[in-house]
Formats: structure tokens, C-alpha cells, sequence
């Protein structure tokens, strides 16, 4: 029998709390009327509200459905979820993880910047919720309530320090759960999103599903922010030979018999010459890995805007 209060903080003020790994385990969880509180929940979850809360970090795993924060004020939150809502909120600043559109309302002072944050458990955490890695919308907000002249939301300083905003616990009970906030660690691949490139050159890679795609794009990433490239976005979708024609245009004959195995990554990478960069890389440090990769400068652009089209329209977005 579960007891809704394993679920549930309600009411605390001054206090640090949390739940360790495996304690959640895709139950829902409900935090209200909390103020001045540090807030873990080391675990995924199916849903999580958080109603009337003040001048609390918090931090919460992986959540397979929604995040709500309702009337919450001058909170700093860490999150990944399948969906973002904020309503009636002032002064949030939420490093966020989104595999959908965040939407607010209502809402003034809302701050965001890209998630990142490790500890062992989170990546089995984030397959249990059914999120990828690779599907983060962090930056791309919707305002529903929009006023002229105002702007309700912004993007946190890119040199931002998590640390800074949500502390690492205190309590010697949560303190067993061994965090990096390195953004090299981060299970989340840390990218630029809507921030300003300084570059106008880009360049698409996209690995297709087999036994080290997460692996593989993770070293790429590694290989081009090494350099000084700068990853803009991500995406993990399923492809049909259709959609490998719009894509890959000439060269999806190649690519379309991959397609069966499962969905492809992609990542965008933006700096002067990461195409002669990517191209390089990916033949010295994959030689055996069939990857699509953009040709040239002229034609890159054309590629990244190919993919991105088709992966919103598949997302709902």
C-alpha cells in the first residue's frame, strides 16, 4: 500500500529534504507550501506539482509527464521533464531539461538556462522516465500570456554555476549520492540553444541507432567542444525512408536501410570550419560507423534546417 506522505512535502520551512535514489520509483510527488527549503529528489517520477513555494532549490530527477509550478516565487530549480508548466510564478531561474515546449503563463522574472547535473543513477533514471538525453527544448519558451513591451522570460548567463543557484545537499543522508555538476559530466549534453552563435557556419552529424550511438555521439561532442565548437542543439526521432530523402537528399540511399534499426541522433555543431572540423573527426575517431555528415559550408546550413523542420514536426512541436 503506497502512503501518500512518502510523496508529499508540505509546509516545511527552513529545511533540507529529499529522496535518494530508487525511493520514488515513477510514483507522483507533490511539493507545497514550502519556504526557504533545499529540495532533492534523486529519483524519476511520473508527475511532480509544486504549489506556493518560496525562496526554495530544488532539484528533481528525471519526470516521465509534467512538471507544474503554480504561485511558487523567487525559487532556483534543476528539472527534466517530459513537459514544462509554470503558472503564476515570479522569479524563477530553472535549469531545465525539456523533451517538449516549456510553457508559461502568467509568469514574470522566469529565468532558464540548460540543465546539467550527474550523479550514477541518472542516466538508468532518465530511460525509466522514457526521456532522451538528446531532446532538450530548454530555451525554446512559450508565453502564453504575453505583454507588449515586456519580456516575461530570459536566458540565464551562459557562465552561469549551478552550484551557485542550487546548492549541493547537506544532510548526511543525501550527501550519499555522489553529484558532479561538472557541464563535461553532465548527462545532458550542454548546448547553446536560442543563445546568439558566433559563428554562421554550421554543420549536421547524425549517428544511426546501434549498440554505441549514445556513446558515440557523446565522444563527437566531446572531440568538437574540445576545440571550441559550440553545440547548439541536439535531437533523438525516428526517420522513414520519406523523411531520408528530404533530409539526406542524394546521399539517402545510404542511409535509409539504417533507418529500420531504430532513431537517429543528431547533433548541430556551430564555430568557423566545424564542417572541415566534424568531417575530419568523424573519419579518424569512427572510421568503421556509417554517419551522415554535412559536405560543405554552401551546404550545411540546408542540412540543419532539412532535419530540425522534420524533427519539430514529428515532436508536435
Amino acid at each position: 500500500q503506497i502512503d501518500p506522505k512518502d510523496y508529499t512535502f508540505s509546509g516545511l520551512k527552513d529545511e533540507t529534504v529529499g529522496r535518494l535514489p530508487g525511493k520514488v520509483a515513477g510514483q507522483q510527488f507533490i511539493i507545497q507550501d514550502c519556504e526557504n527549503c533545499h529540495i532533492y529528489i534523486f529519483d524519476h517520477s511520473a508527475a511532480i506539482t509544486i504549489d506556493d513555494c518560496v525562496n526554495c532549490q530544488i532539484f528533481l530527477g528525471p519526470i516521465k509527464g509534467s512538471v507544474f509550478f503554480r504561485d511558487c516565487k523567487d525559487c532556483k530549480c534543476i528539472v527534466a521533464c517530459q513537459q514544462f508548466r509554470a503558472r503564476d510564478c515570479r522569479k524563477l531561474e530553472v535549469f531545465l531539461c525539456c523533451a517538449t515546449q516549456p510553457i508559461i503563463e502568467s509568469s514574470t522574472g522566469m529565468k532558464f538556462g540548460c540543465f546539467q547535473y550527474y550523479y550514477p543513477e541518472l542516466a538508468l533514471q532518465f530511460k525509466d522516465a522514457g526521456l532522451s538525453i538528446f531532446n532538450n527544448t530548454w530555451s525554446n519558451i512559450h508565453d502564453f500570456t504575453p505583454v507588449s513591451g515586456e519580456n516575461n522570460w530570459g536566458l540565464l548567463p551562459e557562465n552561469a554555476v549551478v552550484q551557485d543557484y542550487v546548492p549541493l545537499p547537506s544532510s548526511e543522508e543525501l550527501k550519499a549520492v555522489r553529484i558532479s555538476t561538472d557541464a563535461t559530466k553532465s548527462i545532458i549534453p550542454v548546448t547553446r540553444g536560442r543563445r546568439q552563435k558566433s559563428s554562421d557556419e554550421s554543420c549536421l552529424a547524425v549517428f544511426f541507432a546501434g549498440d554505441y550511438t549514445t556513446a558515440n555521439a557523446r565522444k563527437l561532442i566531446d572531440e568538437m567542444t574540445g576545440k571550441g565548437f559550440q553545440l547548439v542543439q541536439t535531437k533523438e526521432v525516428s526517420m522513414k525512408a520519406e523523411d531520408a530523402h528530404r533530409v539526406f537528399q542524394q546521399c539517402a540511399s545510404e542511409f535509409i536501410p539504417l533507418l529500420e534499426r531504430g532513431p537517429v541522433v543528431a547533433l548541430e555543431f556551430s564555430g568557423d570550419g566545424a564542417v572541415e572540423e566534424c568531417r575530419s573527426t568523424i573519419n579518424n575517431v569512427f572510421s568503421g560507423t556509417k554517419v551522415f555528415v554535412s559536405e560543405s559550408k554552401a551546404s550545411a546550413s540546408q542540412d540543419v534546417d532539412n532535419f530540425y523542420n522534420f524533427a519539430d514536426m514529428q515532436m508536435g512541436m
